[in-house]
């Protein structure tokens, strides 16, 4: 086969659109996309960004050490991309999106309603690179969205349909191909894998967890009596984790 030779670029591809809100006040809250993230670390669980120093967002999260990586879905895409090429400087993306700022458990960032993920993260260390300064940083808490949690209390993120980002253009993912260790799986244990996956296809889309967290988060909404978001919260440090990668972004196996 033949290849042409290029000169050294970012042609690591697809990768993730995610929407990372800062600022600590609502005043402030801002949204910007980013394709440069990803899992650089499982325990402790750590990510980072790489933002442009100017950039609107750059100083907020240099002042408060703090953001949140939300994920994006197709039904996101819109916005996702007008807040990759749109200033905070100039506009409030909550506004003009109508997305819906969600108060956070550990940092003064907004969470993002409509995301399937919000991954709640301080920043730890600065590296400055050239183009871009690398945000190193702890992930504080991890909110899935409930409507992707099937019976037995499993998250499936493919159910929201998420979105990567390729050369200029935004992606749906398609079929799924393997699942993580599948080339070395008994064959009797692969066909009772691949079984289950057809029958929650063609039953539709998991109903929602029928577990203790989701009582926990019942019983917690009872006693509070204000309106809550439908996401189930994870801290980092108070229960053993599993972790999994979308596109390089950590989330929490569930």
């Amino acid at each position: 086969m033949s290849k042409v030779t290029w000169k050294p670029g970012t042609m690591i591809y697809p990768v993730p659109a995610a929407m990372i809100t800062c600022g600590s006040e609502p005043e402030n809250y801002n949204i910007i996309t980013i394709a440069w993230t990803g899992t650089i670390n499982t325990a402790p669980a750590m990510t980072y960004i790489s933002v442009r120093k100017e950039r609107h967002s750059y100083n907020l999260i240099k002042e408060s050490s703090e953001f949140v990586i939300n994920l994006t879905t197709e039904a996101l895409v819109h916005p996702t991309d007008f807040c990759g090429v749109r200033s905070g400087r100039d506009v409030n993306k909550f506004e003009v999106t109508g997305l819906t700022p969600e108060p956070a458990t550990h940092v003064k960032a907004p969470l993002i309603k409509e995301s399937p993920v919000n991954i709640e993260c301080r920043v730890t260390q600065v590296i400055e690179l050239g183009s871009h300064d690398m945000f190193m940083a702890e992930v504080l808490a991890v909110h899935a969205d409930e409507a992707y949690f099937d019976e037995k209390g499993k998250f499936h993120l493919d159910k929201s349909r998420p979105i990567c980002y390729s050369h200029g253009a935004y992606f749906g993912l398609g079929d799924q191909l393997g699942t993580f260790g599948y080339s070395v799986m008994k064959k009797k244990t692969k066909q009772q894998k691949e079984r289950k996956r057809k029958t929650s296809e063609t039953f539709g889309a998991p109903n929602g967890p029928k577990n203790k967290t989701k009582r926990k988060a019942s019983s917690s909404k009872k006693r509070s009596g204000s309106k809550t978001s439908k996401k189930t919260s994870y801290k980092q440090k108070k229960r053993p984790r599993k972790v999994f990668l979308f596109f390089g972004i950590l989330v929490e196996s569930l």
